[in-house]
């Protein structure tokens, strides 16, 4: 019984992708290293905002697999997903959100009040997201915009407002997921095409929409030195910015419109690679005050 609890458990991991927490996770723990030195926190806080991220990812990457499940059947790259594949049944994904988001909204009413109010119309915002590409092209800003409440609702969860350093650094994250989100799309450009879907190389190009990816992640980078500034940060952290700003430009230099050999590389190992120097970067300049 243990063996299969663990063998589902696995299975609804590699449905919602967990280990791509990595991303949004290091932005969400910055906001909270950087919310300590004015507002001292306990472990209790920091365990219920972790849960309620993790509740919150795994709320809306499992409803997106729903919604997405017949369009990924047809897709030859995500044709082998647990639900298309038939490993999970869309009534084991619909209990698995439901719980998800139960554990969220309680990790927010654990945290205080407002974050129990505001818990609702992010999990509204993070499901409607499913819907995006739909209908707008636009749709990589929409999901960067829903990863971005990641460390704006830590530094609300704890000082239980919002500052120029958290917004900021919340605007970085936007743009950074947003950015990698169009490069990794341009993977399904004729696909997005034939089935009538939004994405944004699907409907400019792969080059142009590498473009743009560029002119993001180049905003990131400006949203994270104003970061720096506005918040005092210790000299230190521009070693790490500088780090993630020439990752930055080899991934732009690994993903050509010609060339998408090395997307994932690109995507799954240096983007982790950017949010862990991050973390690290606030985390050090923090000793160094």
């Amino acid at each position: 019984m243990i063996e299969n609890l663990k063998e589902k458990l696995l299975i609804y991991g590699r449905m919602i992708k967990f280990s791509h927490t990595l991303f949004a996770l290091p932005f969400a723990l910055s906001a909270v290293v950087m919310a300590f030195e004015t507002h001292p926190f306990s472990l209790w806080d920091l365990f219920w905002i972790l849960a309620a991220m993790v509740g919150a990812r795994s709320a809306a990457m499992g409803f997106n697999r729903i919604v997405d499940a017949k369009i990924d059947k047809k897709n030859q790259r995500t044709a082998l997903r647990e639900i298309p594949s038939g490993i999970l049944s869309k009534k084991e994904s619909f209990l698995f959100v439901l719980i998800s988001s139960l554990v969220f909204v309680l990790s927010a009413a654990m945290l205080s009040g407002l974050c129990f109010f505001l818990s609702f119309p992010v999990l509204f915002f993070l499901f409607f997201y499913s819907y995006t590409k739909r209908f707008t092209r636009y749709c990589h800003l929409f999901l960067g915009l829903a990863i971005s409440f990641a460390p704006a609702g830590a530094w609300v969860a704890i000082t239980g407002t919002l500052s120029g350093s958290v917004v900021f650094l919340s605007l970085g994250l936007l743009t950074y997921i947003a950015g990698f989100d169009i490069l990794y799309a341009c993977q399904d450009i004729e696909f997005d095409k034939n089935e009538g879907l939004f994405s944004l190389p699907s409907k400019i190009g792969a080059g142009s929409a590498m473009s743009v990816s560029a002119l993001l992640h180049g905003a990131s980078f400006i949203f994270l030195f104003a970061m720096y500034l506005s918040s005092g940060m210790h000299q230190v952290f521009l070693l790490f910015l500088a780090v993630i700003g020439v990752l930055l430009i080899l991934e732009h230099y690994l993903v050509r419109p010609d060339d998408l050999t090395h997307i994932n590389m690109a995507f799954f190992h240096i983007n982790s690679i950017i949010s862990v120097l991050l973390f690290m970067g606030v985390l050090t300049q923090a000793f160094f005050k």
